[in-house]
């Protein structure tokens, strides 16, 4: 296994975000070009991005409709192969073909990767996640949580916990395990996982060319596969949960709520 470390100076860090779409979805054909407030998702969430403020964000487009809905809406598209194998997947290619490497070396040398259904995100969020890469030298990828005390979120297998180390006086910690079970037992907070990453460029290389790994395939958590790598991920702490958009029920409230929005 390789045990290289993928950390770049805290100072260097150069950020680009990439926003994977396709139009597959069992419980919302078409999800990304669904219609909030007279834009295609898909630009609500590219806005939210824009919004951070901390680097270019580029479309991975599955689909030829995704990329003019893009590109009508003033964004950059990046067209993959819609038979890539995940999210995580389409970011990397999306990624080599907007800032290719070259002789080793890369204009952006951290991505996120912000999930095209979450047209309610705080920018803030985006930039906590690369704040963590920035104070965190050894942590290869880093994501975001919420503390959750609600009983049903705790037995729902829908909502993945992450258990983490928590670093004293910080809003931090680094992950030990992902889980659709409720953990750690006992009792204090649980830890609501949000799937967004910023991936050091050199550690998205490594995670997309690990083979699935028996965690990764038995919780059906793909960040699994990284732990069991031996590479190290990183938790910020955030206020309050994005809602995603899975169903025509969360379409409806993310609607009503963006629409009494500005964004």
């Amino acid at each position: 296994m390789n045990s290289e470390k993928t950390s770049q100076p805290m100072a260097k860090l150069n950020p680009v975000v990439v926003i994977p779409a396709r139009m597959a979805s069992q419980r919302l054909p078409g999800k990304p070009l669904v219609d909030i407030g007279g834009a295609a998702m898909i630009v609500h969430v590219m806005q939210r991005a824009l919004a951070a403020n901390i680097g270019p964000v580029v479309i991975a487009c599955a689909e030829v409709e995704i990329a003019d809905a893009v590109r009508a809406g003033g964004g950059r598209a990046v067209m993959t192969d819609p038979d890539l194998p995940s999210g995580t997947d389409r970011v990397r290619a999306a990624v080599e073909s907007f800032d290719p490497t070259q002789d080793g070396k890369s204009r952006y040398n951290c991505v996120i990767n912000v999930q095209g259904d979450l047209p309610t995100l705080d920018p803030l969020a985006i930039s906590a996640a690369v704040g963590v890469l920035a104070s965190v030298p050894d942590c290869d990828i880093a994501t975001l949580v919420v503390a959750t005390n609600d009983a049903c979120e705790a037995g729902d297998p829908n909502v993945v916990k992450a258990v983490l180390s928590m670093e004293a006086k910080a809003k931090r910690g680094r992950a030990l395990y992902f889980t659709r079970a409720a953990a750690p037992s006992g009792l204090g907070a649980l830890w609501h996982h949000i799937g967004l990453y910023a991936y050091r460029r050199a550690a998205l290389d490594r995670f997309c060319e690990l083979p699935p790994s028996p965690l990764e395939l038995r919780e059906r958590l793909e960040q699994l596969r990284a732990l069991e790598a031996g590479m190290r991920i990183d938790a910020a702490v955030i206020d309050t949960v994005p809602h995603g958009v899975d169903t025509p029920e969360d379409l409806q409230r993310v609607r009503a709520e963006i629409l009494g929005t500005n964004i």
